[in-house]
């Protein structure tokens, strides 16, 4: 007797959990019906992302970088299941590359973005970098996989939070990451996934007052109205090309904080 193969249910990641969206709503992208996630899902993505900030940003940076190795392992692992739903074996390699990449850069970025300044007086000076907190990303629609990847990872990079809206057409790459993110040691919340229409969460996410930071790369259309609301509460605004690689990309996020130290005698 043939069995009937158990489908998948996909559904949005938050605080390391998959729940489906309050508002039970869902839309079809992809052939499967995916949650469609609300405003209340946005917003409990962001409380669950300012929880989890001071967990991931008191890690050593040596030790963010040994997590996102993790996660690279742990896609390699599933690099069947990601190429099913990506644009192919070369996304999904490129995708995996790019995370070990940006976790390299991990313990490396005071060195490179910050040092010792000379002053006039008899004090040291340091310029040291920290992260700006929780980062919104709207995801560019393609490459789905690589798109997130690329705009994600500067992010935590940096000892940032973040929630990520996936690609509105080809969200189901997303949320198969969601799965490696899961596995991959990130502390819970660090990291939230949400599917669903992007202008309907944009808005929400780009006048929250507990989101410091927000990425409009992958915005379609217009985003005059994001930058307004925005600026409510100074949010440092993104954007880049959807699959840029660069330790400049995870500076856009990060705060550069000066260090003044009477030097003794």
């Amino acid at each position: 007797m043939s069995r009937v193969p158990v489908a998948k249910t996909y559904k949005l990641y938050i605080g390391g959990a998959f729940p489906r969206s309050e508002s039970g709503r869902t839309y079809e992208a992809e052939g499967h019906n995916v949650a469609r996630a609300s405003r209340k899902d946005a917003r409990d993505a962001v409380r669950a992302a300012r929880t989890a900030l001071p967990v991931w940003s008191g890690l050593t940076a040596y030790n963010r970088g040994q997590v996102l190795y993790r996660l690279a392992e742990m896609m390699e692992a599933r690099a069947a299941a990601l190429e099913r739903v990506a644009s192919g074996r070369a996304e999904v390699e490129a995708a995996i590359d790019r995370v070990v990449w940006y976790a390299g850069w991990a313990d490396k970025l005071p060195q490179v973005l910050g040092g010792a300044n000379p002053v006039a007086g008899p004090y040291f000076n340091f310029t040291v970098p920290e992260p700006t907190g929780v980062v919104a990303l709207l995801a560019p629609a393609e490459p789905p996989l690589l798109g997130l990847v690329s705009r994600l990872l500067p992010a935590l990079a940096g000892g940032n939070t973040a929630v990520a809206v996936a690609s509105e057409p080809h969200p189901l790459a997303a949320l198969e990451l969601a799965e490696a993110l899961e596995t991959s040691d990130l502390p819970a919340g660090a990291a939230n996934i949400l599917t669903g229409f992007q202008d309907e969460l944009a808005p929400w996410l780009a006048g929250h007052m507990d989101v410091n930071a927000i990425d409009l790369t992958g915005v379609d259309g217009a985003s005059a109205e994001l930058e307004r609301l925005a600026a409510e509460n100074v949010k440092r605004v993104v954007r880049s090309a959807p699959d840029a690689q660069s330790p400049w990309e995870i500076a856009a996020f990060l705060e550069l904080k000066t260090v003044w130290h009477p030097i003794g005698l």
